[in-house]
């Protein structure tokens, strides 16, 4: 049994769905679980609606959803025809009905938030939620029509999570134990379960989502419950690469890498996956592809527990931009018990991660990639001593096997970049990366730098 995700490009329109049900049909034998993300920008769309109620504007709410209706019934009327297979379900005028009742429901969550006047995260959730759900309904029909016996699962039967709404984390133990009674009995009658990625609920039943990407994490949770042989992430990309590829247009794609090579990757910018894709799937040590739905023959990136060594030291250059860093100087530091406990107290009451840190006798500086609550911070931690922030920064992080023990690796890297600041220096919390911070202004000839010092020659084996 496999699991397929594909993301909103590979659903983005009639086309598109297409070629998923091409490459479905080809994985038949595998017994496949098929997740789902919402067509490419509706997310934005269903935020955008939610925003626009919150300001009391009902009527351009409406409007917005008008337009997501005729989105979503023109794709489906191009991949559907009343003289396709015949089934209540998902005949063309029941889905056209469905996709109806759903707007419908829309529409009445947006007019509610517009005559209150009041936006909750747990409404937010109930809102954004309808880009997954439309969308499976849309390739579930689209499969069945075209002869592969598929059924829609809602996913908050089974993918449980806790209330933290826009974020929620999943319950590893009852999702297990629900996905195994709603999905392997479909999967072992011959069935493709079709299912929504990024939505889950409480056990109490209310609508809750995992967070932006998701649906990319759904897949691992689902693959790891069920025991997957393997878990498929289909997007617009042949795999993971050596650097973004527009900035380094001749960046090579990466045959094989660890798990926790990929986990570094994703969550310091490389888009293809989401960070905490590789979690679950760590634990089963169910391996992770990458497919390019565009290009199904690639063999895209394959992402295993313990991948071949490698001659080339750095298998991948990945950065995020729009870093602020946070400096906090006292000499209340030196030689104290608890101060950083202190600070860090901080950034957990406003829900706030740190990326990098790096301390001194006297001071902590700490990079952020949101300033959403960045003046509430500031307030707080000026009761240490004296803050300063610096805006505009980037972090770079390189990632390869055993950098933290290979002598020379810091030498190399900052010869190829001796002509550009470094702010911060984090190595050795990790064996695997080495992690700096720059102006944000100098990111793109940095990469391109580092690419040309280490991937002037690669090892066949293991990039293509």
């Amino acid at each position: 049994m496999i699991v397929m995700k594909f993301g909103g490009t590979s659903v983005q329109d009639a086309d598109a769905i297409e070629n998923v049900i091409e490459i479905v049909r080809g994985r038949l034998d595998r017994k496949p679980v098929v997740v789902v993300s919402a067509m490419a920008r509706v997310t934005d769309t269903l935020l955008r609606i939610a925003r626009v109620a919150n300001e009391r504007r009902f009527d351009d709410a409406a409007s917005i959803i008008c337009e997501l209706r005729e989105r979503h019934l023109s794709c489906v009327r191009e991949l559907l025809s009343p003289s396709s297979r015949d089934s209540d379900e998902y005949s063309l005028a029941a889905v056209e009905q469905q996709i109806d009742d759903k707007l419908a429901a829309l529409e009445g969550l947006a007019r509610s938030i517009a005559t209150l006047g009041e936006l909750t995260p747990r409404s937010q959730d109930a809102i954004v939620s309808f880009g997954e759900r439309l969308s499976s309904l849309i390739v579930t029909a689209a499969l069945w029509s075209h002869g592969i016996d598929a059924t829609l699962v809602d996913s908050r039967r089974f993918l449980i999570t806790d209330d933290h709404f826009t974020s929620a984390a999943p319950d590893p133990v009852e999702t297990e134990k629900r996905a195994a009674k709603e999905l392997l009995p479909l999967v072992k009658s011959g069935r493709v379960p079709v299912v929504q990625g990024f939505i889950g609920s409480t056990p109490d039943g209310v609508t809750t989502t995992i967070g932006r990407g998701g649906s990319d994490y759904s897949a691992a949770i689902i693959g790891s419950a069920l025991g997957a042989d393997s878990i498929e992430i289909w997007t617009d990309v042949d795999g993971l690469m050596t650097a973004d590829p527009r900035i380094i247009p001749d960046a090579r794609r990466i045959r094989v890498i660890s798990f926790s090579e990929a986990a570094e990757l994703s969550y310091f910018g490389a888009k293809v996956l989401h960070p905490s894709t590789v979690l679950p799937a760590v634990e089963k040590d169910i391996p992770v592809h990458i497919y390019n739905t565009r290009n199904p023959s690639c063999e895209g990136t394959r992402i295993v527990a313990r991948p071949q060594p490698s001659r080339n030291l750095i298998k991948s250059i990945a950065f995020k931009r729009g870093v602020t860093i946070i400096n906090v100087a006292s000499t209340r530091m030196l030689l104290a018990c608890g101060f950083l406990r202190a600070i860090f107290e901080v950034f957990d009451r406003h829900h706030t991660s740190v990326d990098v840190v790096t301390t001194s006798e006297v001071s902590v500086s700490m990079t952020l990639d949101t300033s959403d609550r960045l003046e509430a911070i500031e307030r707080d931690l000026a009761g240490f001593g004296e803050v300063s922030v610096e805006r505009g920064k980037a972090i770079v992080c390189v990632v390869g096997d055993n950098l933290k023990f290979t002598p020379g690796v810091a030498a190399r890297l900052f010869g190829a970049i001796s002509k550009t600041n470094v702010n911060m220096i984090s190595q050795g919390a990790s064996e695997i990366n080495l992690t700096f911070v720059i102006d944000e202004s100098d990111t793109d000839e940095v990469v391109r730098d580092l690419h040309s010092e280490f991937f002037a020659e690669v090892e066949e084996s293991v990039f293509a």
